[in-house]
């Protein structure tokens, strides 16, 4: 037990499997992943897109596959990409050959929706000759037939039972190197569907809830949606679908992970909602902060409040912390201790510097370990 039981989190105990490098399920972090947008035919324009994303963060970045042109620019794509590359294909069983062969590391399919059970052999033996993981991907807005026939409606019921027949085909096949997701864009149904193919499988769960609209409304379903299943210890790797562009979608994923202490990437701002009280514009402070600091990728903490009535606190659980005062003078705290003053015209400024300059000694003392054993 923790010092701090009432944050702990459990979690599920699933097996492991790579997509490509990376670790996901088991013990490994969770991780983080998003789609590109761009027309994958178009090489140039996706690989921008996917440099953008890698710097934000991602561990792992989907494109779709719909065409024999995507899927011939996918060697080009993958051979740039900083990261594993997954495959989105539907229908088209033939992509999905073209993919696992252009070098992809995991494959998004239904094996369902792929055809008879010769076709489902043909992606499932080319994914074992690639080194190819695959993804099932059961959505509420595209369920069989059948089970809507049965149940009457997408339920948390329908869309285990689609997970666990997809799941099969694979197994039939002596495949084993899947991760599954159940997305619906109804957070209840989503988060329910889940709970239920976490108590029925081990393999790695992808979470999201799909379709979850805009950078705002979006993020804040799939903050209650991802977070609460996160919070219950559900969950091996991370889409946060968003109307916006995919690097935002990174950002809020590591967001939802960071504020459960699951894992820590780049600059943790504490800041207040501000009030009459404040000794400086908190609101436009954190907005240029953010801005500037997206380059830190060394986790540390920075409070950011208006004036003395919480900012103390704060900042005494935080790496840096800037508290305002009257003036334009105000309080700035290193490592929770009260340090120096800064003025107004230089606080953003002296900020960033202090940052870059804690985030420069978290990295070099982390490395000091690896040059003693290379020094012994």
């Amino acid at each position: 037990m923790s010092l701090r039981p009432w944050r702990d989190i459990e979690r599920r105990k699933s097996r492991q499997i790579m997509v490509g490098t990376v670790p996901v399920g088991g013990d490994a972090p969770v991780t983080v992943q998003t789609m590109t947008n761009t027309l994958t035919s178009d090489a140039r324009a996706t690989i921008d897109q996917i440099r953008r994303c890698e710097e934000a963060g991602a561990d792992l970045i989907r494109v779709s596959c719909p065409d024999e042109e995507s899927t011939t620019a996918l060697r080009q794509i993958v051979r740039a990409a900083r990261v594993p590359i997954i495959a989105d294909i539907h229908f088209h069983y033939k992509r999905a050959l073209e993919a696992a062969d252009a070098g992809a590391a995991c494959l998004r399919i239904n094996p369902g929706n792929i055809g008879s059970e010769n076709r489902v052999k043909e992606v499932v033996d080319a994914a074992k000759a690639n080194g190819c993981a695959i993804r099932i991907g059961v959505n509420a807005g595209s369920l069989e037939k059948d089970l809507l026939e049965k149940y009457g409606e997408p339920c948390p019921e329908a869309l285990v039972e689609s997970a666990l027949d997809h799941i099969k085909l694979l197994q039939d096949q002596d495949f084993h190197e899947y991760k599954v997701a159940v997305k619906a864009s109804d957070v209840f149904l989503a988060v329910s569907a889940y709970m239920g193919l976490a108590e029925a499988v081990d393999c790695p769960l992808h979470l999201g809830i799909t379709e979850a609209g805009g950078l705002i409304g979006g993020t804040v379903k799939s903050a209650i949606g991802i977070g609460n299943l996160l919070w219950a210890g559900i969950g091996d790797t991370i889409r946060v679908s968003l109307s916006a562009e995919p690097e935002e979608e990174v950002r809020v994923g590591y967001e939802i992970l960071k504020s459960l202490g699951i894992r820590t990437r780049g600059v943790r701002v504490v800041s207040c909602p501000s009030c009459a009280r404040q000794g400086f514009d908190v609101i436009r402070t954190v907005q240029v902060l953010e801005e500037r600091l997206k380059h830190i990728h060394t986790p540390l903490s920075l409070s950011v409040l208006g004036c003395v009535v919480n900012g103390p606190g704060e900042a005494r659980e935080t790496d840096i912390g800037i508290t305002g005062g009257g003036n334009g003078k105000h309080m700035v705290y290193l490592s929770g201790i009260t340090d120096h003053h800064v003025q107004d015209a230089e606080m953003v400024d002296h900020i960033v510097s202090l940052v870059e300059a804690k985030a420069a000694e978290i990295e070099a003392a982390s490395a000091a370990p690896d040059l003693d054993q290379d020094a012994a």
